[in-house]
C-alpha cells in the first residue's frame, strides 16, 4: 500500500482520501509476478486543483452534479404522477462519481455504464431535453423512446449505453478497449459498474483479459454500499473492493467517492496511466445511494441513522464549500449555478413531455428479427 487514508468516522464504509494497493501478497521463497509488476499509481493532491483549474472548469463540475441531482428529482416527480413507463434506479448522493470521472477525459474518449447511469449520461454532455425524452419513452429521445431510463446512449458523444444486465457492461468494455487497441487509438474508455456486479464471474474474466492484453480501460466500480439489498459486508471478505486488482497485477485504487476533487484526480492519473500503454486500472469510488435501488424498494435493510450519516457526506454541499473556501465564487455564485441547473431541468422535462409518442407504424424498426 502506498497511499494510507483514515478511517471516516461520519459514515460507516466511507472514506477519506485515496488509497492504492500495490501488492496482494509476499512468500518467502515465491517470486510473484504481482510482487515484480509495477503497480503504483501516484495521485496528486486532489485539493490542487482548485488552483490549477479554470473557473469555468470548478463551475462546470458544480453545475453538471446539480443537474444531475435535478434531474433524477424531477424523474422521481414524474414517476408519481405515473408519467413514466416502468420503474428506474437513481444516483441521488452518488454524483461525484460520474462528474469527477468524466471530467478526466478527452472529448473523445469513452464510457459504458450500467443500469443506474443518468449522472453519467449528463456527465459526458447529453443533450439533457433528448435524455428526458427518452427516459419518458418519446419518440425524439436518444434512442426513439425504445431504450427508456436504462439504456440511454449517446453513441456521437462517446457514451456507448448500458444494458439492464448487472455487470454485463464489464466484458462489453474489454472487446471495445480491445478494438481501440488493434486500431493505434489512443483512446481511453471508462467502465462503470457497481459493487454487486464485482462478485460475479464476468468481473474476474474481464480484469484477466484486460490485464494480459493491456488494454485501455479504466474500471470503475461505484460502491454504494449495496447490491439491491445485499450489504457488501455481507457479500465479500474483504473490506476494499480495489484490492482484488492485485490478482491480475493492475493498480487498485479506493477513493472518497463523493469528494468530485479527489475522484477526478485519481481518475485523470488513471487514465494517464492506461494511455501510455500500461494497462488497466481498477478504482473503487466509495459512496452511498440515498434511495432504493428502485422505485420498488422499500430500504427495510439499512436503518434511518446510517442514511442520514450518508448524507452528511453530501457530494453538492461538500464542493461547493470547497469552492467558497477557496475563494473561487461566494456563496450567491454557488447557489446560481444551482439555480440555474435546477431551471435547465425544469425547462426540459417541460419540452420532453411535449414531444410525440412512438408511432405503432415503426414498431419493429431496429428490430433484429420482427
Amino acid at each position: 500500500m502506498t497511499r494510507s487514508s483514515k478511517k471516516n468516522k461520519a459514515a460507516t464504509g466511507a472514506v477519506d482520501g485515496v488509497t492504492v494497493y500495490t501488492t496482494g501478497f509476499r512468500s518467502a521463497g515465491f517470486r510473484s509476478a504481482v510482487a515484480e509488476a509495477d503497480l503504483s499509481l501516484e495521485v496528486a493532491d486532489a485539493s490542487r486543483l482548485l488552483e490549477e483549474l479554470p473557473r469555468e472548469k470548478l463551475a462546470w463540475m458544480l453545475q453538471k452534479m446539480c443537474e444531475i441531482r435535478y434531474f433524477e428529482e424531477k424523474a422521481e416527480e414524474l414517476y408519481v404522477r405515473g408519467q413514466v413507463h416502468g420503474t428506474m434506479h437513481l444516483s441521488i448522493g452518488m454524483e461525484a462519481s460520474a462528474v469527477g470521472s468524466a471530467m478526466a477525459l478527452r472529448s473523445d474518449d469513452l464510457i459504458i455504464h450500467h443500469h443506474r447511469g443518468h449522472g453519467h449520461t449528463i456527465a459526458k454532455g447529453a443533450d439533457i431535453t433528448l435524455m428526458m425524452a427518452e427516459f419518458l419513452g418519446k419518440e425524439p429521445g436518444y434512442c426513439r423512446g425504445r431504450g427508456g431510463s436504462m439504456h440511454i446512449a449517446d453513441i456521437p458523444g462517446g457514451n456507448l449505453g448500458a444494458t439492464g444486465v448487472v455487470g454485463s457492461g464489464i466484458p462489453t468494455s474489454v472487446g471495445i478497449a480491445l478494438a481501440l487497441h488493434m486500431r493505434g487509438s489512443d483512446q481511453v474508455l471508462l467502465s462503470f459498474f457497481g459493487d454487486g456486479a464485482s462478485n460475479l464471474g464476468e468481473f474476474h474474466e474481464a480484469l484477466n483479459m484486460a490485464s494480459v492484453w493491456k488494454l485501455p480501460v479504466v474500471f470503475i466500480c461505484e460502491n454504494n454500499q449495496y447490491g439491491m439489498s445485499m450489504s457488501v459486508k455481507r457479500s465479500m471478505n474483504i473490506d476494499r473492493i480495489a484490492k482484488r486488482a492485485c490478482a491480475y497485477a493492475i493498480p487498485g485504487v479506493s477513493v472518497d467517492g463523493n469528494d468530485v476533487l479527489v475522484v477526478c484526480q485519481t481518475i485523470k492519473a488513471a487514465v494517464e496511466h492506461v494511455r501510455s500503454g500500461k494497462g488497466p486500472v481498477l478504482v473503487e469510488n466509495v459512496t452511498y445511494r440515498w434511495r432504493g435501488h428502485s422505485k420498488s424498494d422499500r430500504n427495510l435493510y439499512r436503518t434511518h441513522e446510517e442514511m442520514e450519516s450518508w448524507k452528511e457526506l453530501c457530494p453538492i454541499k461538500r464542493f461547493k464549500e470547497k469552492l467558497v473556501e477557496a475563494g473561487v465564487m461566494d456563496g450567491e455564485e454557488a447557489e446560481a449555478i444551482d439555480q440555474e441547473a435546477k431551471a435547465t431541468i425544469d425547462h426540459a422535462a417541460e419540452e420532453a413531455l411535449a414531444f410525440p409518442e412512438p408511432s405503432p407504424e415503426n414498431l419493429e424498426d431496429e428490430v433484429y428479427a420482427p
